[in-house]
C-alpha cells in the first residue's frame, strides 16, 4: 500500500493567495479556480475585472489537468496537431493552456486552472500559485 500527500485548507490558500498575487502584481484579471485530484472544487476566485466566461473555464482547465496528470496545454496541442477526435473525450472539457497539476512523489494532489488573459500568462499565475506550496 502506497501513502499519498493530500491537500489541506492552509496549503488552497497558499496557493490561491500567491496566484492572486501574481495575476494582480501583472494586472491581470483573471478567474483562479484549485480542484482536487478527482476535479472537485476546492477554491475559486474571480477577480475584479475578469472576464464572466472565465468563471466557467478556469474550473474546467483545472478539472481537465487533474484529471489527465499533466498541464491542459497537452491538449490543445494534440488538438492543434489534427487529433480533433480528442475533442469527444469524456469529462474533458478545459482543453486550453492555464491548468496545471500540483503533482508530488508522482502523485497528482490537485490541479490550479487559471482563465482571463493569454494562456500563457494563464499558466504562469498557476504556477506561481503552486510554487508557493513548494512544489
Amino acid at each position: 500500500m502506497k501513502t499519498q500527500s493530500s491537500l489541506e485548507l492552509s496549503d488552497i490558500q497558499a496557493i490561491a493567495a500567491a496566484a492572486q498575487a501574481e495575476a494582480q502584481k501583472n494586472n491581470w484579471a483573471v478567474s483562479i479556480a484549485i480542484v482536487d485530484a478527482g476535479g472537485h472544487l476546492f477554491h475559486f476566485q474571480r477577480l475584479d475585472g475578469a472576464p464572466p466566461i472565465s468563471a466557467h473555464i478556469a474550473p474546467a482547465k483545472a478539472k481537465t489537468a487533474a484529471l489527465g496528470r499533466r498541464e491542459s496545454k497537452i491538449y490543445e496541442d494534440i488538438i492543434n496537431g489534427g487529433r480533433v477526435s480528442f475533442l469527444t473525450a469524456p469529462e474533458v472539457e478545459g482543453l486550453l493552456e492555464g491548468g496545471v497539476p500540483i503533482m508530488k512523489d508522482g502523485f497528482c494532489l490537485g490541479a490550479v486552472g487559471v482563465s482571463g488573459v493569454k494562456s500563457n500568462e494563464d499558466a504562469q499565475i498557476a504556477k506561481a500559485g503552486i510554487a508557493a506550496i513548494g512544489l
